[in-house]
């Protein structure tokens, strides 16, 4: 095996590991999360003390922070999957979408949730003196409002799923279960249990795709 050769080799089982890295993450962030049995949508004042000394939400919300990369590679490699065929516009555009939404994405658990770990050691006096500061960033004021741009995730995977179901690109199922798991991914907090379904659908989706494409038995056209 040449130098090439490896280095392709190489991209093809990093790939294939992110097929199966990055939805196994996300069940295990959404499973994590306390009241999963009990959903409603949750207020700024509940978000905040939801995550007071909750040291294995914390855990899930970095893991889902260093997950944005993975998605970042997934939002890629469809977009090569799709160029030669008719969605070659829908897989462009919806992987800058994703890759926009990714980004949102690590801002939001960096700005909103690894913030919170950093308040656990402080009294609980301590920590009421500094709720109108949480709530303003809980409520999105001033440029916090730029982590909304996490809506384009949803936008940008649900569009290269459905040029991936139109083009075929795909087997049938794997993009209905991509496609039916982003339109419910992007969830409210609160209400993860859906949320949590929806990563369950992507992993069946993608942890087959991911091992065929460690087994060189996956053909794309990337």
């Amino acid at each position: 095996m040449n130098g090439n050769d490896a280095l392709s080799s190489f991209k093809r089982i990093g790939t294939g590991l992110t097929f199966i890295v990055f939805p196994l993450v996300l069940v295990f962030a959404f499973a994590v999360h306390p009241g999963l049995l009990h959903p409603h949508v949750l207020a700024p004042t509940e978000l905040i003390a939801r995550a007071r000394g909750a040291s294995l939400l914390h855990l899930a919300h970095a893991l889902v922070t260093l997950d944005t990369a993975l998605l970042v590679v997934v939002a890629i490699h469809f977009m090569k999957v799709l160029q030669q065929g008719p969605g070659a516009w829908a897989g462009f555009v919806g992987a800058a979408l994703a890759v926009l939404g990714s980004l949102s994405l690590a801002a939001d658990k960096g700005a909103l949730c690894l913030t919170m770990s950093a308040f656990d050691g402080l009294t609980d006096a301590e920590f009421a003196g500094m709720m109108p500061g949480l709530l303003a960033m809980f409520s999105k004021r001033g440029w916090m409002v730029l982590l909304w741009g996490i809506l384009f995730l949803p936008i940008g995977f649900g569009l290269q799923a459905v040029a991936l179901l139109k083009d075929s690109a795909l087997p049938r199922w794997q993009s209905l279960l991509f496609l039916v798991a982003v339109l419910f991914i992007g969830t409210p907090d609160g209400v993860e249990i859906v949320n949590l379904t929806a990563a369950v659908l992507l992993s069946v989706a993608f942890i087959p795709y991911g091992i065929g494409m460690i087994q060189a038995r996956q053909v794309t056209r990337c």
